[in-house]
């Protein structure tokens, strides 16, 4: 399918991944003002926001039957919702004010995220299309975008509320583009005769890989600024380079796994992946100043950047028709887990052994989807 045809299909979805990028790529480069506004060190900043997995999980709970009863309007709210929850956090300057902010932009995104992978799932299946690391490439772009846009914007004065306040309005204007004329999202509500519980393994054990992917790229992510200038001394600009380093490789990279979706097995990519993940994470572990450091994002990207898409496209295709959208929901539920946790385990980590220890645990912690993907193919029938 031409290009333009296929990003015509994916219209929406793709907004909502490029809204959520922009929004996380913003707190990740604004971090260190947040940090200094709030007055905390790493640990206890690890700590404020780990309220947030709670809020989006519960959230991510909700959201099935969120998107069956509000219709084609579920990710167009949703995603709006996200957006202005996101304006939160850089007003509130009192330490017991930031957790609950901070609880609204997670329990905004895991209603978004629930909702757009299983819309992915639905195109890639409905249509015979590949779209998973097309519409994640457009959340790491818009990723690299809210950092490289933050960071000009620290550079230049702006303090965490009027930085944090107007990405947020970007994100509404994403919002606008997500409304599309079929786009009801089926299989949702879990059927009246009890088969809901049918789902079996696959997303069960794909969640655990997206989990595993999403630690690590997104603790990266939202550390790698703070590692950066306390670390390796950089300055705020050089601090916004490190996430949008490791965003912009990964949006890259996944615009290379959209072309080798379908020729390469999807298993011996999550292997590859996984390798080269954990190589560039000890790079940056290693790196005595910011220049090799963003080499080992570079390289963390390129590995980074197949892990969850891949996973998410296989429990698609591996379960029922039926129970498809369920599926990807629960695979989604729990993978996200590594996206809301990640971050703050690896500020704990952080406070405690220092950022370097908490780049090698990184590296580690994908080593384990050499023992997840196996388990995953047997899964096929």
């Amino acid at each position: 399918m031409p290009a333009f045809a296929l990003l015509a299909q994916a219209r929406a979805a793709i907004a909502a991944f490029a809204a959520m990028g922009v929004l996380w790529g913003t707190f990740a480069a604004v971090l260190p003002d947040l940090k200094a506004m709030l007055g905390v060190d790493e640990r206890q900043l690890g700590l404020l926001i780990f309220c947030t997995p709670i809020a989006a999980i519960s959230a991510m709970l909700v959201a099935p039957g969120f998107g069956a009863a509000m219709g084609r309007a579920a990710l167009p709210l949703a995603v709006m919702l996200m957006a202005m929850a996101f304006a939160l956090p850089g007003q509130a300057s009192v330490w017991w004010l930031f957790p609950l902010a901070m609880a609204c932009a997670g329990a905004a995104t895991g209603l978004t995220d629930v909702l757009m992978n299983a819309r992915v799932a639905a195109l890639e299946t409905q249509r015979g299309l590949h779209l998973m690391n097309l519409t994640h490439a457009a959340y790491s772009f818009g990723y690299a975008g809210g950092a490289v846009l933050t960071g000009l914007l620290r550079g230049a004065g702006w303090g965490p509320d009027w930085v944090m306040g107007t990405m947020s309005v970007l994100g509404v204007a994403c919002a606008a583009l997500t409304l599309e004329r079929d786009g009801r999202i089926e299989g949702l509500r879990k059927p009246k005769d009890g088969s809901a519980r049918a789902l079996g393994w696959v997303p069960v054990i794909g969640g655990g890989i997206v989990l595993i992917a999403f630690m690590t790229e997104n603790a990266a992510e939202n550390w790698s600024a703070l590692h950066i200038e306390k670390t390796l001394g950089g300055s705020p600009e050089e601090g916004a380079l490190g996430p949008a380093m490791l965003a912009l490789t990964m949006g890259f990279a996944r615009l290379g796994g959209q072309w080798l979706a379908g020729k390469v097995n999807p298993f011996t990519l999550l292997r590859v992946g996984a390798v080269v993940a954990s190589v560039g994470a000890l790079v940056v572990a290693r790196a005595p100043g910011p220049g090799l450091a963003y080499l080992g994002f570079f390289v963390m990207g390129i590995g980074a950047s197949v892990l969850a898409p891949t996973a998410f496209s296989l429990v698609g295709r591996l379960s029922a028709p039926e129970a498809r959208a369920r599926a990807v929901a629960r695979a989604t539920l729990l993978g996200y887990f590594g996206y809301f946790v990640g971050p703050p385990i690896l500020g704990l980590i952080a406070g405690t052994f220092g950022l370097r220890f908490a780049f090698v645990y990184a590296a580690c912690l994908v080593g384990l989807i050499f023992v997840l993907a196996p388990l995953l193919a047997r899964q096929r029938t």
